[in-house]
């Protein structure tokens, strides 16, 4: 895998970037969300969409797998509208700067930093999407904009992404006490499976309308990317998330299915700031803690625990050290809406692939549609007016359990006649293989569920529900 930029040195960035002219109550806000399905060609192949798919889902997992981090109020809510897309993921729209400018961004529980195409410069290598003319990926436009500026690189928050020693690199400032300077902090290059972007870091006004501003919201303004087909808004746990700068008590959303293709329908998702009468309560919600990684490399993630997998009635016989993670915080489970599919590690993926072959004995193997889709088990279901699939359940630390719909791990390829199992896995084996997470909870498997990352109780909540 190739994330990397692969025709822009930093030193030809930092001389693009240089010509940049620059010059609370809380809410509970309310966003659109879209669905997008993630994969690199313009292709109608439905088993090369599925292909893409599966291969963006492995990348990633093995991305996050390996994770290498950077170096009195009362209550109320935002809302915006949650948008899919046909390139595996959804996103939300927002407004930075003043006049506010509105762009599209992927909505990720999975990383921090928030960041937008910058500049009329910007240059997307690899970006040929569904309905995305790499020429055409709306920027932000600084010189637009009267509150935007360079991050100092004694500011703070240029070490929430490059951490305290980043001071050492900031032999031009005045003084030791200077918070801003003409230096400015260093760039950013952030990795994201199969895709990467870099850039300078801002600090910039975050519009909702009509009348809720957020001032010197920390956001890259990233002048390359590589296989990104929009900005990304970081839904994760550092400080230079959004939740973490918005100070928020919760966010939740409700992600509308779609079968890979770009469509109009949306869902609302809600960002709830404080604390106060006015929180938004969710009848019949299950909940189950959330847990923290011993391994400071992976306290982005959220972290839940499953205690069981269910084929049918049959509990999966997954180790339980696999469902927490260890002293060197490898294993456990991780909600991650940049995800596609849901990834579990080759051990549990077998043990449940297994199950449902056993389960569904009576129908045929798919073989060739596995080897074009890149997803397995596979059945033929030609000739069988009713398809009996097992029920498949996770059981949840606290009792929550969340038995998904056949539509969120089952789905017909091609023609009607094959269906598929909407997980995956890589091609490690054993114990050396293993780092990072076991499973990723992908956005497939969120479909059609109220999800909610309640922060003050620290605790993730679902339900089902129609999102449309």
């Amino acid at each position: 895998m190739d994330s990397s930029l692969p025709f822009f040195s930093f030193v030809s960035f930092l001389i693009i970037s240089a010509t940049f002219p620059f010059a609370a109550t809380s809410d509970t806000f309310k966003v659109s969300l879209s669905p997008s399905h993630h994969h690199h060609s313009s292709s109608s192949d439905p088993y090369q969409i599925l292909n893409n798919l599966a291969t963006s889902s492995v990348a990633r997992a093995h991305h996050l797998k390996h994770h290498n981090p950077k170096t009195n109020i009362t209550s109320s809510l935002l809302k915006t509208p949650l948008f899919p897309h046909g390139y595996g993921g959804y996103t939300v729209s927002l407004s930075f700067g003043t006049p506010p400018q509105t762009l599209s961004f992927i909505m990720d529980t999975g990383s921090s930093l928030s960041w937008f195409p910058c500049t009329s410069r910007y240059l997307c290598s690899q970006c040929a999407f569904p309905n995305v003319d790499p020429s055409k990926i709306p920027t932000f436009s600084p010189n637009l904009s009267s509150s935007g500026k360079l991050v100092g690189c004694r500011n703070p928050k240029c070490n929430w992404l490059f951490g305290p020693n980043v001071e050492s690199r900031c032999q031009d400032c005045d003084g030791p006490t200077s918070k801003n300077c003409n230096q400015t902090c260093p760039p950013y290059l952030i990795q994201y499976g199969l895709g990467s972007t870099g850039g300078l870091l801002l600090l910039e006004n975050l519009v909702f309308p009509p009348h809720k501003t957020f001032q010197d919201f920390l956001v890259g303004c990233s002048i390359v990317s590589n296989r990104q087909p929009a900005g990304i808004v970081g839904f994760g746990r550092s400080p230079e998330s959004l939740p973490s700068q918005l100070h928020l008590n919760k966010f939740s959303y409700c992600l509308v299915s779609r079968r890979f293709d770009d469509t109009k329908v949306s869902s609302n998702m809600l960002l709830e700031t404080g604390s106060g009468s006015n929180e938004t309560k969710i009848p019949g919600l299950g909940y189950t803690p959330f847990y923290k990684n011993p391994n400071p490399a992976f306290h982005e993630f959220y972290y839940v625990t499953i205690r069981k997998i269910l084929v049918g009635n049959k509990q999966v016989k997954v180790p339980n050290s696999t469902f927490v993670p260890g002293p060197d915080g490898n294993g456990g489970t991780i909600v991650d809406s940049g995800s596609t599919f849901t990834f579990m590690e080759r051990p549990v993926f077998e043990l449940v692939s297994k199950e449902f072959e056993k389960q569904m004995g009576n129908y045929s193997r798919a073989r060739e549609v596995e080897n074009i889709s890149g997803l397995a088990p596979c059945f033929n279901v030609s000739g069988h007016r009713l398809m009996d699939v097992p029920e498949m359940s996770f059981y949840f630390n606290g009792g929550a359990k969340m038995g998904l719909p056949l539509a969120n791990y089952f789905s017909i390829v091609g023609d009607d006649n094959v269906v598929c199992l909407m997980i995956v896995t890589d091609k490690g084996v054993g114990e050396g293989a293993r780092s990072g997470p076991a499973i990723i909870l992908g956005n497939f498997q969120q479909q059609n569920y109220y999800v909610e990352f309640d922060l003050a109780n620290n605790r993730f909540g679902f339900a089902k529900r129609n999102c449309a």
